[in-house]
């Protein structure tokens, strides 16, 4: 039944971001601390995206093991304290973390790029202390790395979307 369906539907291209191989891993920064400067009153922080420092990245071939890579670099966690009026404090890092995997990455034209990105959430595993303005903080993080390159794919399409109704 969902082949004819399938059959009836026309379809498009597009160009999107296809994922290859991915792997996730855990990170646990027990007892942290860093020095709050002029803050007074913490009031909160804010995690941002971890990235790939640049100039670490290296990928090498892996001999006997085509289509596998290993790939090597180094992430930077990124977090805001803000202080008791809700006012930027400071922007801090969480230590950075050194990766060593081997990931799927095929062998491709030349042209063809494969791009590693990663993805990072971090989490307070306990509420943060400040003492005489020193912020202590436990943090969890969860990181996926991806093997990414654009395609092209085609999907069955059924249409252009309606224009939305008045708001």
């Amino acid at each position: 039944k969902m082949l004819e369906v399938l059959q009836c539907l026309d379809s498009d291209c597009v160009i999107v971001d296809k994922v290859f191989a991915s792997c996730q891993q855990r990170e646990c920064f027990p007892d942290l601390e860093y020095d709050l400067d002029s803050c007074k009153e913490f009031s909160r922080l804010k995690f941002r995206p971890g990235f790939i420092v640049p100039n670490t990245l290296v990928v090498t071939d892996i001999t006997g093991r085509p289509n596998f890579r290993r790939v090597r670099f180094t992430i930077r966690i990124p977090f805001i304290v803000y202080d008791e009026k809700g006012k930027v404090e400071d922007e801090y890092f969480l230590p950075d973390v050194f990766k060593d995997v081997i990931l799927y990455i095929p062998d491709a034209r030349d042209e063809f790029d494969f791009r590693i990105v990663v993805e990072t959430q971090s989490v307070l595993l306990s509420p943060p202390d400040v003492n005489d303005g020193e912020l202590n903080i436990t943090v969890g993080v969860f990181i996926i790395v991806k093997v990414v390159g654009t395609v092209q794919l085609m999907i069955p399409a059924f249409g252009y979307c309606p224009e939305p109704p008045a708001c």
